[in-house]
């Protein structure tokens, strides 16, 4: 029997990193996948490079990991981008610098589910996003948190139409996490680890065949929900 193969987007740092490692500890064979990646492949483990921003280079990763490992089981659309704005002063990015975060928060997931889908159908395997707490509420100003509402919306929009197919989807919705992309004002707030939150999408993943795991919010103890 072959091994179950688990891949993470977005995996050189914070959550990415921190989830491929704890899947690696329940026994998958993990690949890695990020820009940055230096290509390196082992018999357990295995550093892509892949853009998510690009429909071909994520339907690439797709065929090159089924064809290696023969299957896919868990895929974790994880990357993701992060810069402040604004709609009515100057502050933050400009506005000709917002689309790669667009393009990467909510194209990024949906080429890897798309380009994902027939191997995880095949393998009655689960996808796995990262939405945000920032995506369930009003942010003033805030195009980060609204590529996060998209994600709620699109990972409902697939499990809709993947009802059939045995494939499970969870969307996990952290609060603040302990990474590089905390914004200034809000570093001494309370955080999660990036391990918190992949301990989270190792819950969903797994739970029984019998059991889908739709949504998981988690915020750091002591975060206020408007937060």
């Amino acid at each position: 029997m072959m091994e179950h193969v688990f891949v993470v987007t977005g995996a050189s740092r914070g959550i990415g990193a921190a989830t491929a490692v704890l899947a690696a500890q329940a026994g998958y064979r993990v690949v890695r996948a990020s820009r940055s990646a230096e290509e390196s492949v082992g018999d357990r483990g295995w550093d892509a490079r892949c853009d998510v921003s690009s429909w071909d280079s994520v339907q690439d990763l797709m065929s090159r990991v089924e064809s290696r490992w023969g299957r896919i089981d868990v895929v974790f659309a994880n990357a993701g981008v992060s810069v402040d704005t604004s709609f009515v002063t100057d502050a933050g990015a400009k506005p000709s610098e917002w689309t790669d975060m667009v393009v990467t928060n909510v194209c990024g997931p949906a080429f890897t589910a798309r380009a994902a889908m027939p191997a995880l159908i095949r393998s009655g395997g689960h996808l796995v996003m990262t939405g945000s707490a920032a995506g369930r509420g009003v942010r003033p100003g805030n195009l980060y948190s609204a590529t996060k509402w998209a994600i709620t919306g699109l990972a409902q929009a697939i499990r809709a139409e993947a009802v059939a197919t045995g494939v499970r989807v969870t969307v996990v919705q952290p609060g603040l996490v302990d990474t590089d992309a905390i914004p200034a004002s809000r570093v001494d707030d309370p955080k999660l680890a990036p391990e918190d939150v992949g301990r989270a999408v190792l819950y969903a993943v797994s739970q029984p065949s019998t059991v889908d795991v739709n949504e998981i919010l988690l915020r750091p103890t002591g975060q206020a929900a408007h937060r």
